[in-house]
């Protein structure tokens, strides 16, 4: 009986052609593979399987699309810090976090605030609604708001 070597997950063998894959998917998730193929020195069926075997291990978690304003657009984003009262449970805040839609990202942070949030409404009265609806949270003390004046860039 032959004895068979352990299977070593792909992750663990991405190469650096996987890793040219990976930064133009980064830069144009529609990439067509045979385009990503020239790019790389592979047939269009070679990225294919590429990606698909990335995918399939968890080294690609998923594709996604940003859309952007239409020109006059107007949007106001506003980072929020979350400070919570006593001891305040991560699943009941992404609850809370997740109902309220103006919500774009929310993550738990290092420091003073137990959580930040990315929030984006077309005005500032719907700015303002979503961060209240944020300050009624059971758990949630008080709130720090800063407004974003500028997008210097957004990967």
């Amino acid at each position: 009986m032959r004895s068979r070597a352990p299977r070593v997950p792909y992750a663990l063998r991405v190469d650096a052609i996987d890793e040219r894959i990976m930064e133009l998917l980064r830069a144009d998730g529609r990439a067509a593979y045979g385009r990503l193929g020239e790019q790389v020195g592979l047939s269009a069926s070679a990225v294919n399987r590429r990606v698909d075997r990335l995918v399939a291990d968890g080294t690609i978690q998923g594709f996604s699309i940003r859309s952007g304003r239409p020109p006059g657009a107007t949007q106001i984003q506003a980072y929020v810090e979350i400070f919570c009262s006593g001891s305040c449970s991560t699943t009941t805040l992404r609850e809370t976090l997740e109902a309220i839609p103006e919500i774009r990202r929310a993550g738990t942070v290092s420091g003073d605030a137990d959580a930040i949030a990315l929030v984006v409404a077309p005005t500032i009265a719907q700015l303002e609604s979503a961060i209240e609806r944020i300050r009624e949270a059971p758990d949630v003390d008080r709130t720090v708001s800063s407004i974003v004046l500028t997008d210097l860039f957004d990967r």
